[in-house]
């Protein structure tokens, strides 16, 4: 029999008498911790420095770091909502150079002729304001402008209009493409939650627009290093930010490529009407990116990007594999029902790349398909290899199991041909006793419901000796991945009579 190896206890040690030496190969069962990230853009009131990863200590930091109604305050008090305990980073981001601010407008055309309440919302946030008979359009302008003004949480500035007294123009805090998206509604909540326009009062209102340039992302992203983020909530829709996006995580030389085996994933969200979706989801081809297709709703695509994040973060964090269909959303309002997708809408949608959600009776809002953007190969032809979030967020659960396995019980041993006789305690290891490890380690996480067909994938692996490097293992792992239950298709097959039975 050969001798026992020790890590540490040299063979030439004479000096008496008990010596242990600790080897910890055969006891990890560490787990990685799933960072998220929220990308988003600071104010210059906010003592965040631009590019550079943070760690979020809660709201009130974050309203610190981004400035009070700042898009990376905003994404992370939706996010936090939905996520209360993983651990959150954020990587902020400044105005673009050349960037523009989007801009809107309300202007009151007729005074009030009894006493009211203006609900405004703006970016789904609510603006009440008590309006009476005795005001002017011009006071009721000057009291919006007013009322804004003690909220300081909404993404936008407001002022009367230097031309127009009755006017308000409002103006997004954070210059860029995003603020063409914060929405400007009045009675979002509508009768049944005592909200309607005062009589008399008209009011015209002005969308969100001219907002330009987004920030550039790329020098950003690379500061991130080789920490690992698994959830990205992500800020920007533009083909700009998103290739940014698709370089950092690319299977071949970003995130997901052999060099950095980091992981992870991006979620977004995009307005739209369904011709406009279709169009722009065709544009997309990411594995690594998800993006929710909306339309409607008074809540900014952004925060619904951190809302979608966190929502993904809680589930994949418990089980990776589990479907994420109906997982609520917390920060997302219901888009009017004239303005949600049919059931044929959204299937079109999950054909062209974006991602799906349904709307409960109480208005809460909850995932119904999350995929990714992946629709074509490298040859353009149709391919739905990537197409599920859970197929990635297994794939990182069982890439990473795999990992922890050879680095834990391989990272120092000898490697020996097949046939080669090596006795237990020693550190030599065959192509074989890995495959045997291999095999064990497939049953566990298929027991654990990650992958599936043990037999047929016992049959399939292969472990080998590199031929022209000795000193290299080769391994073919033909992984099942466990699939998950989304369709459910039944047949009623009825009859109003009884058959008879013979007695």
């Amino acid at each position: 029999m050969g001798d026992i190896s020790f890590p540490n206890i040299p063979q030439n040690l004479r000096v008496p008498l008990f010596y242990a030496d600790i080897d910890p190969s055969n006891a990890n069962t560490g787990q990685q911790t799933q960072r998220a990230l929220i990308v988003g853009q600071i104010l210059s009131s906010g003592t965040g420095t631009p590019g550079v990863p943070q760690i979020c200590q809660g709201v009130s930091d974050a309203k610190a770091v981004g400035g009070r109604g700042s898009m990376l305050a905003l994404m992370t008090e939706a996010y936090r909502a939905r996520d209360s305990f993983g651990e959150v980073w954020y990587l902020p981001l400044a105005d673009g150079a050349s960037s523009v601010a989007a801009s809107g407008s309300l202007n009151f055309t007729s005074a009030p002729t009894a006493m009211g309440v203006l609900s405004l919302y703006i970016a789904g946030q609510l603006v009440s304001l008590v309006v009476t008979p005795a005001m002017t359009a011009a006071q009721i302008a000057t009291a919006l402008v007013a009322q804004i003004g003690t909220l300081p949480d909404l993404p936008v500035t407001a002022a009367v209009d230097a031309t127009t007294t009755t006017k308000v123009d409002i103006t997004a805090k954070n210059k860029g493409l995003a603020g063409n998206d914060i929405d400007l509604q009045l009675n979002y909540g509508g009768t049944q939650a005592g909200e309607s326009t005062p009589t008399g009062l008209a009011v015209t209102i002005t969308a969100m627009a001219g907002g330009l340039v987004a920030p550039d992302v790329a020098d950003a992203l690379a500061n991130l290093g080789d920490q690992t983020f698994d959830f990205i909530a992500f800020a920007y829709t533009d083909s700009a930010s998103l290739d940014a996006m698709k370089s950092f995580l690319s299977t071949s030389t970003g995130r997901w490529s052999w060099s950095q085996q980091l992981y992870g994933g991006a979620y977004t969200a995009y307005r739209g009407t369904l011709g406009a979706l279709t169009t722009f989801g065709v544009t997309r081809n990411d594995e690594h990116m998800s993006i929710l297709g909306f339309n409607g709703s008074p809540t900014p695509s952004w925060v619904i990007a951190a809302d979608i994040t966190a929502a993904v973060a809680v589930s994949a964090r418990a089980d990776p594999a589990q479907p994420l269909q109906t997982v609520t959303l917390a920060t997302m309002q219901a888009p009017p029902l004239a303005m949600r997708f049919a059931l044929t809408d959204r299937n079109t949608l999950l054909y062209d790349g974006i991602s799906t959600f349904s709307v409960a009776d109480d208005g809460t809002c909850a995932l119904e398909n999350l995929i990714t953007t992946y629709q074509k190969n490298s040859f353009g032809d149709a391919d739905d290899s990537y197409l599920e979030v859970e197929t990635m967020n297994t794939l990182t659960y069982v890439l990473r199991q795999l990992k922890s396995v050879v680095t834990t019980k391989y990272a120092r041993k000898k490697l020996a041909a097949n046939g080669t006789r090596v006795v237990p305690g020693t550190n030599v290891v065959t192509p074989a006793m890995i495959r045997a490890d291999l095999v064990a380690q497939y049953q566990t996480m298929e027991e654990n419901g990650y992958v599936q067909g043990s037999a047929v994938f016992a049959q399939g692996l292969i472990v080998q000796q590199n031929s022209q490097n000795p000193n290299r293992v080769d391994v073919l792992y033909p992984a099942i991945l466990i699939d998950q239950l989304r369709i459910f298709a039944l047949l009623m097959q009825f009859s109003n009579i009884v058959p008879t039975t013979s007695s």
